[in-house]
């Protein structure tokens, strides 16, 4: 009777562990609440395709997806892009519960082009997209940080071209100071499925 009793223990202890198993494993990725939405030809042809900002409130780090879809011959909508690594998390695990400091960053089309706007640390950047065999290459980047007075350091960065432009700009007497910088050639332009919102930094 005694080793029945524990047989029946040990049962209702591994239904235990699978329920709770099985209860992460659904309510994991539960990206239901749209962050943002934009709308435009990215394909170039005159249909409109769409960008999908999404965040998984269930996950108490509030991780962050993106999606792009574009319009096919038949007018429907194709996913194209998935990625939950291009935007860190409201509450990354290495904050322990803390806030990660910078808001969402914005998406919008420009002349067929995707581009990426993000304020972090008070560092404005631009990153540019451009749609070639259904890959997002990243093209161009662009940042501005304000020096607190009348100046800020602009950085304009061409991987196409491979060049890196800084300079200091004072909008007192309205001049410039440039220093042109030679990158080391890309070969492969990094497509944004596969960055990170480090990666980003690093450029």
């Amino acid at each position: 009777m005694k080793r029945a009793s524990q047989c029946m223990v040990l049962i209702f202890f591994l239904l235990g562990i699978d329920h709770l198993y099985s209860q992460t494993t659904v309510n994991k990725n539960n990206f239901t609440s749209l962050i943002q939405e934009e709308v435009g030809d990215l394909n170039n042809d005159k249909q409109a395709d769409k960008v999908m900002v999404e965040m998984d409130i269930q996950d108490e780090t509030r991780p962050l997806r993106l999606q792009i879809f574009l319009s096919q011959p038949d007018k429907k909508l194709k996913m194209i892009v998935s990625s939950t690594k291009l935007i860190e998390s409201q509450y990354p695990i290495n904050k322990e519960g803390e806030h990660n400091g910078n808001p969402i960053p914005d998406f919008f089309i420009e002349e067929g082009n995707l581009k990426m706007i993000t304020d972090i640390n008070n560092l404005k950047s631009t990153y540019e997209f451009r749609l070639k065999e259904n890959n997002f290459e990243l093209i161009k980047i662009s940042r501005v940080i304000w020096g607190g007075k009348e100046t800020t350091s602009e950085t304009e960065i061409d991987l196409i071209k491979g060049t890196k432009s800084e300079y200091d700009r004072d909008f007192s007497p309205n001049k410039k100071n440039i220093r042109n910088t030679k990158l080391k050639p890309i070969k492969n332009l990094p497509k944004i499925q596969d960055l990170s919102f480090s990666d980003l930094e690093e450029y």
